[in-house]
């Protein structure tokens, strides 16, 4: 299927990250500060208007705890850019995971003491309002369910007592994830992207980071597909690389526990049904 290519709609993005690869390979961005330094320069008004033209949310992202989100992103980025699991896919599927990057974290909140734990739901939210307008392909369903699909998921939480933040309801997911699919088609560019960022902090990855509502694997088996797992696969790895990049021993235990669980989920996606 035809769909927008990452690389066409934001080469200035593109090309800023393979700069910041060929830096950091070389030593010269080898800290936060230096780091972030990068991104402030990269990121003028007239950046973040272009971007908030077609990823509506960019900037409110942005704006919280002095743009940390937005240096995460870019660091994400960078990080999924020397994968040699992002080096491996199709070109196609390359696009998809820079797509998938852009608005995995779009809709966060980040605010000192808070925990939001419904930032993933709430960006695939935006994420499926936001791709017709980029051109991707949709449905002859899409605009009957994009309001109530929209409403539902962003409910989709629960407050289990004495717990101060809502986490997802994944008791909602079959709902949420079969509009999806009537929306974008099921395995479209569209339905990957907005699934990975549904889901990309719904695997238990990393026995030192808290996820707020793991799938169960029976719940892996039904949600998790071949063609989403290498996406969603690469976006964790490198959502670890956005905080670890300058923590040499940090990274290379989260890669190594990151890819360990993989193992189990492929098995688990691959099972017989």
């Amino acid at each position: 299927m035809e769909f927008p290519f990452f690389d066409e709609h934001f080469p200035f993005f593109n090309q800023f990250i393979l700069e910041l690869v060929e830096a950091y390979n070389a030593g010269k961005v080898d800290s936060w500060d230096k780091l972030e330094t990068r991104v402030k320069l990269f990121f003028t008004n007239q950046v973040m208007d272009t971007i908030e033209s077609k990823a509506p949310g960019w900037k409110k992202m942005a704006s919280y705890s002095d743009g940390i989100t937005l240096t995460h992103v870019t660091c994400v980025f960078l990080g999924m850019f020397m994968l040699p699991e992002f080096q491996a896919l199709s070109a196609e599927q390359q696009q998809i995971a820079k797509w998938i990057i852009l608005f995995h974290d779009i809709d966060k909140v980040h605010i000192q003491g808070k925990k939001d734990m419904m930032h993933a739901f709430n960006s695939a939210v935006v994420a499926a309002n936001t791709l017709p307008d980029i051109g991707f392909p949709i449905t002859s369903k899409y605009h009957e369910l994009i309001n109530s699909w929209s409403e539902y998921t962003r409910q989709a939480f629960v407050l289990p007592n004495g717990e101060q933040w809502p986490r997802p309801d994944n008791k909602k997911l079959p709902k949420i994830i079969s509009g999806i699919e009537q929306m974008f088609g099921k395995n479209t560019p569209a339905d990957l992207i907005t699934k990975t960022a549904l889901l990309h902090i719904s695997l238990s990855v990393d026995p030192f980071y808290v996820t707020p509502a793991p799938l169960t694997e029976a719940e892996i088996r039904r949600f998790i597909g071949p063609g989403l797992l290498p996406l969603i696969k690469v976006m964790q790895l490198s959502d670890n690389e956005g905080w670890s990049l300058f923590e040499p021993e940090i990274r290379k235990r989260q890669r190594g526990d990151t890819v360990k669980a993989y193992e189990r989920i492929q098995e688990l996606v691959y099972a017989p049904k």
